[in-house]
């Protein structure tokens, strides 16, 4: 894993500056350097930098399709800032923490209150139809399902070592049961450019992945979910 910190440090001062506005606060430095800290904890091993840079280049990506894009990237370097694969509350203590840094930095209050909403609503990844900035947000968490072979492969292991407590056969129940609960989505990625790029691929992938669990093969993949 490269050292992105620099590279997305500036990231980060970009979109604050953006989402802030004409408005005062913080400044944004130590805030990346407190995000990017949470983002490199040793307890990660697929919720790291990397998957924080993937989904803010998808995010560029679909950018034509947000309603408001800073709020976007924003939820995105919040949604997993707070990350432990043993708790279930993971996404609500990243929501508060947005609702604590951001007021501080000088967001406004309607847009801090969008950037938490986008951070719950990855618990779900489940939009509503008029939900622009949500379906941006998703499917830029979700883009990992549709990368190659390989890479699919390391992402599924990565993902199995951050819950490397659980039993091997608890794992492939519970995976089993979020991949079907996956399939049986009208559709995985809610912008156009996300269902065109990366339906079929995503669905592939899926499905092989089941196949291999199901009849006993391959190597046991974990029981979290996709982002």
């Amino acid at each position: 894993m490269s050292d992105s910190r620099p590279d997305l440090a500036a990231r980060w001062a970009a979109t604050v500056a953006r989402a802030r506005g004409t408005q005062e606060g913080s400044a944004p430095a130590p805030y990346a350097d407190n995000l990017l800290r949470r983002w490199a904890e040793p307890q990660r091993r697929y919720h790291t930098t990397d998957h924080l840079t993937a989904v803010l280049d998808r995010i560029d990506e679909l950018a034509a399709h947000a309603e408001d894009l800073p709020a976007v990237q924003l939820a995105a370097w919040f949604h997993d800032a707070v990350y432990r694969p043993d708790r279930s509350e993971n996404e609500e203590r990243s929501a508060a923490l947005a609702e604590r840094a951001l007021p501080e930095l000088g967001v406004p209050k309607a847009r801090t209150a969008e950037v938490a909403r986008l951070v719950r609503l990855t618990v779900t990844h489940d939009p509503a139809p008029d939900d622009r900035d949500g379906a941006v947000l998703c499917d830029a968490d979700l883009a990992v399902l549709a990368g190659t072979p390989d890479a699919y492969a390391a992402y599924a292991a990565a993902v199995r070592a951050e819950y490397g407590f659980v039993p091997d056969p608890d794992f492939r129940a519970g995976r089993a049961a979020v991949l079907r609960q996956l399939l049986a989505l009208p559709r995985l990625f809610r912008t156009p450019t996300g269902h065109d790029r990366w339906e079929a691929p995503a669905r592939h992938n899926l499905a092989t992945e089941l196949a291999l669990l199901e009849s006993g093969g391959g190597t046991a993949r974990p029981a979290g979910d996709g982002g």
